[in-house]
Order: structure tokens, then C-alpha cells, then sequence
């Protein structure tokens, strides 16, 4: 019975995650970038990592899934394409942060993980929009070379940045929360 409560515990858990990543990214959508309108930013990202950091990567994944998905089907004029990059996205980003956070499971650990994160998920992003960008733009493939680093670089740096500031901020304090109120132990 006790494994049972676990199991509900942690669907309950990333449901609720899932809910509050999508509700901050219906309520918050900045352009960062001038150059290119269609790049947003929203903080999904930071209560994705912050559910990487409680369960790990393949939860991170998970989550990011069902919002990305459901962002797809409710708000979002980007379709399949953009639903894939969002999931690209945010796992590179929160699995690789978590995937550090599970080896070394300190602040500097956190630290490491979500720079490392940024990084990671910054240089994936520059491929996959090299690669996907001109079939959703219906671009020539070197107007979005001439993209790459004046605009893509530069935001996903500053999302990665952003994001990693806010999940270093409100983690302990969600996970102290979530400790009382007996959502995980302790």
C-alpha cells in the first residue's frame, strides 16, 4: 500500500508541475531578441528543471512532454515544429541540469547542472534550428544561417540564464514546501 501512495504521490506531483509550467508560460511570453520575433521566452523551463531536480531526467522529460503538448494544441500557431523544439529544448536544458543534480546532489551540483544546461541546451538549439527553422519559417536555409548567432545564440542564452536563475531561487523553498505537505519525503 505504501508503494502505491508513492506511485500517486510522484503522478500527482508531476501533474501539478506540469499545470504550473504551463499557466507561467500562458502568462509570461517576452520577446528577448528583436531579430527574431518568433523566438519567446517563458519560464516553463525553470519548473521543468525544478522536477528534474525532485524525481530526475526522465520525469524532466515527462513533464516537459505534456506541457509542450498541451501548449501545442491550446495556444501555440508553431504546430509539430514547434512542439518538437520545445521538447528539444527543455531537455537538453533540464535533463542535462538534473542528470548533473542526481551525480552531485549539492548546491554547487545545481550550480554546475544548470550552467551546464544552458550551455548544452544553447548549442543544441543552434543545430535544430539550423535544421527545422527554414521548414517552419519557409526560408532559404541561409537566411537562417544569417539567424544563428545574432539572434538563436543569444536567446537561448539569455533563456537558459534566466531560467536557471529563477529554479536556483525558488527550489528549496518548493521542495521545503512539498516536504511538509508530504508530497515527497523527506
Amino acid at each position: 500500500m505504501k508503494n502505491k501512495d508513492a506511485k500517486t504521490k510522484r503522478l500527482v506531483l508531476i501533474a501539478m508541475l506540469s499545470a504550473i509550467a504551463y499557466v507561467v508560460m500562458v502568462l509570461v511570453h517576452l520577446r528577448l531578441v528583436p531579430a527574431a520575433p518568433f523566438l519567446t521566452y517563458d519560464p516553463k523551463d525553470a519548473i521543468i528543471v525544478i522536477g528534474g531536480f525532485i524525481f530526475g531526467p526522465v520525469e524532466a522529460l515527462l513533464i516537459s512532454l505534456i506541457v509542450s503538448f498541451i501548449e501545442m494544441i491550446t495556444i501555440s500557431d508553431t504546430g509539430i515544429i514547434g512542439f518538437i523544439m520545445q521538447v528539444i529544448a527543455s531537455l537538453a536544458f533540464a535533463g542535462t541540469a538534473s542528470v548533473i543534480y542526481r551525480k552531485k546532489h549539492t548546491r554547487k551540483g545545481a550550480v554546475i547542472g544548470l550552467i551546464l544546461g544552458t550551455l548544452f541546451m544553447t548549442a543544441i538549439m543552434l543545430l535544430w534550428n539550423y535544421i527545422l527553422s527554414p521548414i517552419y519559417m519557409n526560408a532559404p536555409r541561409s537566411e537562417i544561417v544569417k539567424l544563428l548567432i545574432p539572434a538563436i545564440l543569444p536567446f537561448n542564452l539569455l533563456k537558459g540564464l534566466f531560467n536557471s536563475s529563477i529554479a536556483f531561487l525558488i527550489y528549496k523553498p518548493v521542495v521545503t514546501a512539498l516536504r511538509k505537505s508530504g508530497l515527497i519525503p523527506n
